[in-house]
């Protein structure tokens, strides 16, 4: 059985460390290629952070994280720039 990621944000931590994920890739996909302009405004601890860097990883063109999700063979995987600005801090 998997651990569940309590308190983990990132999804390269999650994937790396074999935590419980669920598979949101395709409404990601969907997000990406659909409109043009979101604002993301949910309630604390509702993954708002864990979006982000998946949104993230699949922009750098992080293939490898996504072998065994909905995302991994519909999309080409280029790396695109990313500027990260982090406001918790």
């Amino acid at each position: 059985m998997k651990k569940l990621p309590l308190g983990i944000q990132t999804f390269k931590e999650i994937i790396n460390n074999s935590y419980l994920y669920v598979d949101k890739t395709e409404y990601i996909y969907n997000l990406i290629n659909e409109g043009k302009y979101y604002f993301i405004s949910r309630p604390r601890r509702f993954g708002k952070s864990l979006l982000i860097s998946t949104l993230k990883e699949i922009f750098l063109g992080n293939k490898e994280l996504f072998k065994d999700l909905w995302i991994y063979d519909k999309i080409e995987w280029e790396k695109h720039p990313v500027i990260h600005i982090d406001f918790s801090g």
